[in-house]
């Protein structure tokens, strides 16, 4: 994603000699800018949020205020976004619920992608499968076999209904055509004892929070979900190399009411990938298992159509409903 973020800055040259206004009359933003978080404070969103309203603020000379509005899967706070004055002055930083709740709700009071549109995708990170040490599989390849070999046998766990690594897990079933009973916890912590004791077959989470479980022997990795291989584990494969096509990350990014003027809609987007090219943001960003990405406001939106084309289909397959 890197790269993705250096051939976009050069157009700061010439959205940075851009100043829009609410009415086109003075520079942006002339007051402080609201940023709404779905979510409770203390989660990883709320950490990209700081990161990433401290470095606009810097740039900006405003302040960017984080208004954390939690409730219904993010449903709520997004809500609040898409109904919010088309102006700049309010946006709003989604994770990847952002386009599972389309597909998993009946009850969504608004249209996410005609009410809201993306600035620019912020950060991903990857997920890996990890397995028991007693599991008779070691990588992709070899799980599909011995599932094909015993169908319904083998469990997984997940942090929950309708979460990144729930459908994560059943595109992996759905494209290997095997059956993985579903095994839901409150949170990824609380599956582990249950995975390395083999009660549970495998488990699907973010590489930050398995890599501490990894090294030190407690569960074995069988593949990450990535597209390709990631760097700093490149002895742990891809499920693409054994699924051609399969690819699932976690992402955040920024949205404003799909009404904002496209100007300020593609300033704002400069902006915020120049702040993810600073040093310390990338690494306080990988500290925590992040990596900046950077995308074009018409990038990040062509991004979220995908994925939720991609997994409106996997839920239907699966059956899957979180309301």
């Amino acid at each position: 994603m890197i790269p993705m973020i250096r051939a976009i800055a050069f157009a700061a040259a010439v959205f940075g000699s851009i100043a829009p206004g609410p009415a086109g009359a003075q520079a942006f933003p002339a007051k402080p800018v609201r940023m709404i978080v779905p979510f409770a404070p203390g989660g990883g969103i709320d950490v990209i949020a700081r990161l990433i309203s401290q470095k606009l603020q810097e740039n900006w000379g405003q302040s960017v205020v984080l208004d954390y509005k939690p409730g219904a899967g993010g449903v709520l706070g997004t809500d609040a976004v898409a109904k919010a004055s088309p102006d700049g002055y309010t946006t709003g930083i989604v994770i990847t619920s952002h386009v599972l709740n389309p597909v998993l709700r009946s009850d969504m009071p608004f249209d996410t992608m005609k009410d809201l549109s993306g600035v620019a995708m912020v950060s991903v990170a990857r997920l890996v499968i990890v397995a028991s040490n007693s599991l008779e599989a070691n990588n992709a390849a070899e799980l599909i076999a011995l599932a094909k070999k015993s169908p319904g046998r083998l469990t997984y766990a997940s942090p929950g209904v309708g979460t990144a690594m729930h459908l994560a897990a059943e595109l992996f079933k759905y494209m290997a055509g095997v059956e993985i009973v579903h095994v839901p916890y409150k949170g990824s912590g609380t599956a582990y004892p249950d995975v390395i004791s083999g009660r549970v077959s495998i488990q699907f989470d973010t590489t930050h929070g398995s890599m501490g479980n990894i090294k030190t022997g407690k569960v074995k990795p069988i593949a990450v979900t990535s597209a390709s291989r990631v760097t700093f584990a490149p002895d742990i494969p891809a499920v693409a190399e054994t699924l051609p096509g399969y690819s699932v990350l976690s992402m955040s990014g920024v949205i404003v009411p799909s009404a904002t003027p496209r100007e300020l809609v593609r300033r704002m987007s400069v902006d915020i990938n120049k702040a993810l090219q600073s040093p310390d943001l990338v690494a306080r960003m990988e500290q925590f298992g992040l990596e900046p990405s950077g995308t074009t406001p018409e990038q990040f939106d062509a991004f979220i159509r995908a994925e939720i084309d991609k997994w409106g289909k996997v839920v239907k397959a699966a059956g899957i409903r979180s309301d």
